[in-house]
């Protein structure tokens, strides 16, 4: 495999651990994840011989990780929901509410994140609707064995992924690259840490669709 001609989505199914790498240098393999290395490196201004250095190293590791690639698709599904659904709907109203104070509290200070409580629940709004029209048609369909059918509410779910995708773009802005000024309060250094966890979560959640359920279910496995 030419790691550097390989899709961020493709190296991120085939070798464990990369997406953590991914996430270290801010490389897109959720919404992005059909661009090359070689293409999102440059995008990115990164060394394309050190990312290949560090992927081939992931490759030598054993990993514990779940093979996805072979689990029956309503297995995917149940940890999707589990995993991801479920715990986004504790994270984000937590988030707002946190993101209510510092905004209320701190909104005089000129590195005060205003607009991101906003920002955010206009995430868990979009973000909530998504998850229903998953698990109450799409999800449903792909258990049934109608995966190959879905192409519509696929390209959907793909367009949406795609908007939230820009909506953590803004978010990143908002708080300077989520990270909190110097003599920021407790509850300010946790929104920015939960926020973090949170995109990391979604963009793995992202991922497992874009790049593995829903190949998988067209391909009418």
């Amino acid at each position: 495999m030419s790691l550097r001609t390989t899709t961020l989505g493709e190296l991120a199914i085939a070798i464990p651990g990369s997406t953590a790498l991914f996430h270290k240098y801010d490389l897109d393999f959720c919404c992005g994840g059909k661009h090359t290395l070689e293409e999102m490196a440059a995008k990115r201004g990164l060394e394309i011989g050190q990312l290949e250095q560090e992927l081939q190293q992931l490759t030598q590791q054993k990993s514990e990780e779940e093979n996805w690639l072979n689990a029956p698709l309503s297995a995917l599904i149940e940890h999707i929901i589990n995993r991801y659904h479920n715990v986004h709907r504790q994270q984000l109203p937590d988030l707002i509410t946190m993101a209510e104070k510092v905004e209320r509290v701190h909104g005089a200070k000129s590195a005060c994140p205003h607009g991101l409580a906003s920002t955010i629940q206009a995430v868990w709004q979009h973000l909530s609707e998504h998850m229903m029209k998953e698990e109450r048609v799409l999800f449903p369909m792909i258990e049934q064995g109608l995966g190959a059918h879905a192409g519509n509410p696929i390209a959907v779910m793909e367009f949406e992924h795609n908007e939230a995708g820009e909506q953590l773009e803004i978010i990143k802005s908002l708080t300077n690259n989520l990270t909190p000024p110097e003599g920021a309060c407790t509850t300010w250094r946790a929104l920015y840490s939960g926020i973090d966890q949170f995109i990391k979560d979604l963009m793995q959640h992202i991922h497992l669709e874009n790049n593995l359920l829903f190949p998988r279910a067209l391909r009418g496995e």
